[in-house]
């Protein structure tokens, strides 16, 4: 099977995508820093979760405590996407080709859906790991391709 017909038909998003995401989480801040510095076409507005003060907008469908524990994106038309969709869209508006294509694999969706979960669950113990400075130079790596 061709990477092509691999390839999961993501929803069509209106840019800019707005991003809710934890910055509190240095994994979560790497990976979302390294995805903004890729954006050359300012298609990618970040949202800080962690900010107690911060009030997902009206037409959130979740809460402000469901936003912390995984990641969500609200396009310019006001379609929500959360997970691993959220990274698909991201990887690809930012020229990260083979990470998009990973995130939108249909073959990998069932584990990576399984997956996404415990990462973010287990979040702030990976985050005292060297994964985050591991990740966010495996990034930068790909960001110069």
């Amino acid at each position: 099977m061709n990477a092509r017909a691999d390839h999961l038909i993501l929803p069509e998003i209106t840019f800019p995508l707005t991003i809710y995401y934890d910055a509190s989480c240095a994994l979560c801040r790497t990976e979302m820093e390294a995805i903004k510095a890729a954006d050359r076409h300012e298609q990618l507005l970040l949202v800080d979760c962690s900010n107690t003060g911060m009030a997902p907008p009206a037409s959130c469908p979740v809460t402000r405590e469901a936003m912390m524990s995984r990641i969500h994106a609200q396009d310019a038309t006001g379609r929500w996407i959360s997970g691993v969709d959220v990274f698909a869209v991201a990887y690809s508006v930012t020229g990260y080709t083979s990470l998009a294509t990973f995130w939108s694999s249909r073959r990998l969706r069932p584990i990576l859906s399984r997956l996404y979960p415990l990462v973010a669950d287990h979040r702030w113990w990976l985050s005292k790991t060297p994964l985050p400075k591991c990740m966010g130079f495996f990034l930068r790596k790909l960001a110069k391709k």
